[in-house]
């Protein structure tokens, strides 16, 4: 938004309503960062009742709007989530080590800079949406928790240590990962806990929604295969299309991860179930990077399709029926509708 415009429809939010036309009517009014003069909603909402206009409301932030007592517009707008770059966009130009060095924005993806975009990223986010808004009142101590957030990525998030690093409570280090929950900056993982015959772990772990912004903020340098950094960064991208397939195809479906306290785990499972998955960034897979599906199948018989995604060349299938799977062939599967 316009700095000018901001600050007319701060000032007089009724504006909106008196420069529409009826010959606007026929177009959809597109309203970036809505968050920042939630004023608005009410006009929106005038509008779309008694006048029939269509809006689209793009925001980075939901905190603000909540906070504000703003008008929401239940049972009237349809909520719709823009994600990061996915494989199938991008077709040929789809690199993978591109993709998890880079990470997900389409300017910072196809950069030759990432690394100098990347801090103009965490800058902008700091004082824009964070310091701007007011979500905190210590911004080097939340500068200094993302840095050690970043770590947690795709893992069990410890509270307690993370506060001991910052010098806050466990109490201010959960709000701060909601903060970066209602910024779109990240999201948990829930636990799959139904029908267990062993006790498995219950709490979730947390994705950042751009492993670039991971990279950086944990300065994890250049990522090269075979590094167990790039099997953390390789993990997040399958959530990450995962989760974007999920949204974009209006599949509905419930992700979520299953562990014993031994450690043993899969990275995911979809619904009751149906399909369990392991990302694996090896390229050649051998018994160990399955215990996970087989201590699951075990447990749960009713899993109906188990795979590993991995850099092997060609898709195999397991004796025991688990289905080893490239990563051109688990993005062609997953966009053509053929996992979920």
């Amino acid at each position: 938004m316009k700095a000018e415009e901001y600050r007319r429809y701060l000032q007089q939010p009724e504006l909106l309503r008196q420069e529409l036309t009826d010959e606007d009517r026929e177009r959809q009014i597109v309203i970036d960062e809505i968050q920042k003069v939630s004023a608005l909603l009410d006009e929106v909402h005038w509008l779309f009742e008694n006048r029939g206009f269509q809006f689209a409301l793009c925001g980075s932030s939901a905190r603000k709007v909540k906070r504000g007592a703003a008008n929401l517009l239940g049972g009237r707008a349809v909520r719709y989530e823009l994600h990061g770059l996915v494989a199938s966009e991008l077709k040929s130009d789809f690199e993978l080590d591109q993709m998890l060095n880079h990470g997900y924005l389409p300017r910072i993806y196809a950069s030759s800079r990432p690394r100098q975009l990347l801090d103009a990223y965490v800058a902008d986010y700091l004082k824009e949406e964070v310091a701007a808004e007011g979500l905190v009142r210590n911004l080097p101590v939340f500068s200094e928790f993302l840095n050690i957030a970043s770590l947690s990525d795709t893992e069990l998030v410890n509270f307690s240590t993370i506060a001991r690093e910052c010098g806050v409570s466990s109490h201010t280090v959960k709000a701060y990962f909601g903060i970066l929950e209602d910024t779109l900056l990240g999201r948990w993982l829930p636990a799959y806990r139904k029908r267990q015959k062993r006790r498995v772990i219950g709490a979730p772990k947390f994705y950042f929604a751009d492993v670039g912004l991971v990279n950086r903020l944990a300065r994890r340098g250049t990522l090269q295969p075979g590094s167990e950094l790039f099997g953390k960064a390789f993990e997040n991208w399958i959530f990450h299309e995962l989760i974007a397939y999920n949204a974009y195809a209006d599949a509905d479906a419930i992700i979520s991860y299953w562990r014993l306290p031994s450690g043993i785990e899969v990275d995911f499972i979809i619904n009751d179930m149906q399909l369990a998955i392991e990302a694996k960034s090896s390229t050649r897979i051998t018994n160990d990077p399955l215990k996970g599906l087989r201590n699951n199948a075990r447990d749960h018989s009713d899993v109906k399709r188990r795979i590993v995604v991995c850099l092997e060349k060609k898709a195999r299938r397991t004796d025991d029926g688990i289905h080893i799977l490239p990563v051109s062939t688990f993005v062609k599967s997953l966009s053509q509708g053929e996992l979920f």
